[in-house]
């Protein structure tokens, strides 16, 4: 792979639009670790219009490698929103509807604090100073943001991957917050071979001589190899072996035979150098050792006596939220069995919950493409959540 160039720290929280706002002064957040944190930047986009009553507010949670610009081009990349398709005027979840806020995660690169910026206690960037986080702090900062906001109760809390583990954990830990949750090719608690595939992108940056221990901060080094080495081998869970095949198969790369070399022989090859080439350019190596190690530490039943069903009951009761969970026939990084062992513990407590599996070869990554019954899915559940809460189709702006 073609050594990619030093470059600086690629996003400069000042320059990114959007909002930006400190939380946490006057009551650090205290986070599973047992450090507070405090005062610390949450960045965030919105999108629409919050009515009257705020009742139409609806909070989308971002996986592993995206962020607040869930529904406009990248600010880095010049690329459409990560989930233009799902967001915006007409689609399912419908900007003209709802208002719609999407959050950077704490522990991100993105504007939202995380390792590398500057810790108050020195004046210089954490990297591994920065406190280990967790999916529970990530709500908990959300929470706070939405406090911050005005904001008491959410119609709806919708993400996919480690965004559907936020929804999850929204709908555990402030039932009474939420209306309807949608769970989306996630699961309860992540699986030792997904804790695996991270360990081996984490130890391909620790490797990266350029990491300087996490301390690559100013000084012109930034542990790209590694960094890219981790999303080329995360990018291959986000595919199925027949989307592999059906995108690339065998074919050559701009060349009729084989060169007996370790160039990119391969379009698969390329397509995955070029994957990792791009990444480097808006994410920071340290967020992504900070955000997969959150996602191996969630456990939803482990925070409920190893009982996954206590996560939905709500003061001796079934938790009021709603819930549609959706899974993907092909998706062997978050299979439909997970999504199902979540299915048979909100009947366990007698929660109402719709599910749906979608036939797809396109693997973990189609809840991000082009899939329209999976559209279809979420538009009816929006739908239908919205007659039962008497949110009106036009909503009123806030007086």
């Amino acid at each position: 792979m073609t050594a990619p160039q030093r470059i600086p720290a690629p996003v400069d929280p000042a320059k990114l639009p959007g909002n930006r706002v400190e939380l946490g002064r006057k009551t650090p957040l205290r986070l599973d670790c047992g450090v507070s944190l405090g005062p610390f930047t949450v960045a965030y986009r919105t999108y629409g219009t919050l009515n009257a009553d705020r009742s139409n507010a609806v909070l989308v949670c971002h996986a592993l490698t995206g962020d607040q610009f869930v529904a406009e081009p990248h600010p880095v990349t010049g690329k459409p929103g990560w989930w233009d398709l799902m967001v915006g005027p007409g689609r399912p979840v419908d900007t003209e509807r709802y208002f719609v806020v999407c959050a950077n995660v704490i522990g991100g690169c993105m504007g939202t604090t995380g390792p590398g910026d500057a810790d108050p206690a020195t004046g210089r960037p954490y990297g591994l100073a920065f406190p280990v986080i967790t999916v529970a702090d990530m709500v908990r900062a959300q929470a706070l943001l939405l406090d911050h906001l005005g904001i008491e109760r959410l119609f709806c809390v919708i993400g996919g991957s480690m965004g559907g583990m936020q929804v999850l954990q929204w709908a555990a830990s402030y039932p009474e917050r939420v209306f309807a949750a949608v769970p989306v090719a996630t699961s309860w608690r992540h699986s030792a071979q997904n804790i695996a595939f991270h360990e081996v992108g984490r130890q391909a940056i620790m490797a990266d001589p350029d990491w300087c221990g996490g301390d690559y901060y100013g000084q012109n080094r930034r542990p790209q190899r590694g960094l890219a080495v981790a999303r080329m081998a995360a990018h291959v869970t986000y595919l199925s072996e027949a989307a592999l095949h059906r995108k690339f198969g065998r074919n050559l790369q701009d060349r009729n035979r084989v060169t007996f070399g370790f160039d990119a022989d391969f379009q698969v090859e390329s397509y995955l150098r070029h994957q990792g080439s791009t990444f480097v350019d808006r994410f920071d190596a340290n967020s992504y050792l900070y955000i997969t190690r959150a996602m191996d530490y969630f456990d939803l039943a482990a925070e409920h006596d190893g009982v996954l069903a206590n996560a939905f009951r709500y003061r001796g009761r079934p938790t009021p939220v709603r819930f549609c969970l959706v899974s993907f026939s092909s998706d062997w990084l978050f299979p439909t069995s997970e999504s199902r062992a979540v299915v048979h513990a909100l009947n366990a407590v007698a929660a109402n919950v719709s599910f749906v599996e979608i036939s797809t070869d396109k693997g973990h990554d189609a809840f991000l493409l082009e899939e329209p019954e999976f559209y279809e899915v979420i538009r009816g559940f929006l739908d239908g959540c919205a007659e039962h809460y008497g949110l009106r189709r036009i909503a009123g702006p806030v007086s």
